[in-house]
């Protein structure tokens, strides 16, 4: 299991191009698949498409158990949103005995934090909007717990063009605890020559463009900017 990143080459960690290299058959996501392509010649490669994950890791699985070095790509890191706890859940339901590992990297909510500065600098929590295997009021419960606490959020899969309601009432869940004014960053395509950067706040983020590749943090009331630095106070004296 391969972490590749936010998606450059730069984001990827040495470990995980090493697992690559060293991988006879790769499997992943279509996007992941373009996003390592450079390492990827001379190597058997078998994408697929999206809401095929437990085919996808059972046919890499398969692919394992007859003695092939096999790698699967995630974006950002593996553990996070990723297939890791899937192909562990797999391998234990199936049987198969040999070794798996998992290749950290660097998780969307970490790459997005630094492109504005230091808005993680103290707790937070990290959320999916995405309701397809949580349900949404679920979500919606986490939500409200994580605003009361007055914890920094970074939202993943926050809007796609059919889910919108998902990121509004999201929106309106933390007004509800912080004031308008509360510091929000939207970080699209982190790390790729697409990536596009904004510095909001919680009265009017709505209005900006966000998508699947977009990541959302909402500050806590301590979280300031300073010209187009977002960060979050830890507590030291100055």
């Amino acid at each position: 299991m391969v972490g590749i990143g936010p998606g450059g080459i730069q984001g990827r960690t040495h470990q995980a191009e090493d697992a690559i290299k060293k991988s006879d058959v790769i499997f992943g996501y279509t996007r992941y698949i373009e996003l390592a392509n450079d390492l990827l010649d001379g190597k058997e490669v078998i994408p697929s498409g999206m809401r095929q994950e437990v085919n996808r890791c059972l046919a890499a699985l398969k692919k394992a158990d007859q003695g092939y070095t096999v790698a699967i790509l995630s974006s950002g890191d593996p553990g996070v949103y990723g297939m890791a706890g899937l192909i562990l859940e797999l391998a234990q339901e199936k049987n198969f005995k040999f070794p798996i590992k998992i290749i950290a990297g660097v998780s969307a909510a970490n790459a997005a934090a630094a492109s504005f500065g230091a808005p993680l600098m103290c707790d937070y929590a990290c959320i999916s909007l995405s309701d397809l295997l949580v349900p949404w009021e679920q979500i919606k419960h986490r939500l409200k717990k994580v605003a009361e606490a007055d914890l920094v959020v970074a939202l993943y899969n926050p809007r796609s063009k059919k889910r919108i309601k998902q990121l509004e009432e999201a929106a309106e869940i933390f007004r509800q605890s912080r004031p308008p004014e509360t510091p929000v960053g939207i970080a699209t395509s982190v790390g790729t020559k697409d990536e596009h950067t904004i510095i909001s706040d919680l009265g009017s983020f709505l209005d900006l463009e966000i998508g699947m590749r977009s990541t959302v943090i909402i500050g806590n009331t301590t979280s300031k900017v300073y010209g187009d630095v977002f960060l979050t106070q830890r507590g030291y004296k100055i």
